[in-house]
């Protein structure tokens, strides 16, 4: 769905994965071009396939860059962002507000599953990307240890909040290790805090963003003698 919510300001977008099978869930639409982008795909290629280094107004992660190799990935931004102007946005949520009967359900569900977690998740739900490295010159929204805040408000029904907590990485874990961590009685004390399963409540995601563009690297050494010669593009 981000696709299509990004697809409305521009003229085209590229959405890529590395996994097929997440690709193959993609709903179709005319101005997105999905692209398979597995992990033996050299940088090369994949530069090539988007459309070449320079060539991408916005490169945007929702929800995923912790997970990413940063020192391969942020070079990567770095050749394909249009200089100047090329924006590279990150952004995530790691709580969700319903009402204050809901909330505190969804806190010990929460407490649940951390120790199922990997470690690389704690970059979102425990700092919300404060401690997420991020060398990007700041564009006004967010900057390297100081992400912003937003509140995402969403109509949300109750089978759409069970497909999200059945897609988390820790409750799909906690599932092959045998402990279901979504059972009938966890579910129905779930439906109760919501009101029913029928109800559509308005929810507020608990989000954060960095924002930033490639850092400029001077290509005149300054006159002062103790300038240093620092790459700071990544």
């Amino acid at each position: 769905m981000l696709c299509w919510q990004v697809a409305e300001h521009y003229e085209q977008v590229i959405a890529t994965d590395v996994s097929e099978a997440q690709l193959k869930c993609a709903i179709p639409h005319p101005r997105v071009k999905y692209l398979h982008t597995p992990l033996s795909l050299p940088d090369d290629e994949i530069v090539r396939l988007i459309g070449g280094e320079g060539s991408v107004d916005l490169v945007t992660v929702a929800q995923a860059v912790h997970w990413f190799d940063l020192p391969t990935f942020y070079p990567l931004v770095a050749r394909l962002l249009r200089k100047p102007g090329g924006v590279f946005a990150v952004w995530g949520y790691n709580d969700i507000a319903v009402s204050p009967t809901f909330d505190p359900v969804m806190k010990r569900f929460h407490d649940t599953t951390l120790t199922f977690w990997n470690e690389k998740i704690q970059c979102i739900f425990v700092d919300g990307y404060k401690t997420l490295p991020f060398p990007f010159e700041s564009v006004g929204l967010g900057r390297e240890g100081q992400p912003v805040s937003l509140d995402i408000h969403k109509k949300l029904s109750f089978d759409g909040f069970l497909r999200m907590l059945r897609s988390w990485a820790a409750v799909t874990t906690a599932k092959d290790q045998g402990v279901d961590l979504l059972s009938e009685r966890v579910v129905k004390e779930f439906e109760t805090a919501w009101g029913g399963s029928q109800v559509v409540p308005s929810v507020t995601y608990k989000a954060f963003m960095l924002e930033g563009k490639v850092k400029r690297v001077s290509t005149n050494p300054p006159s002062s003698c103790t300038a240093s010669n620092k790459l700071s593009n990544q």
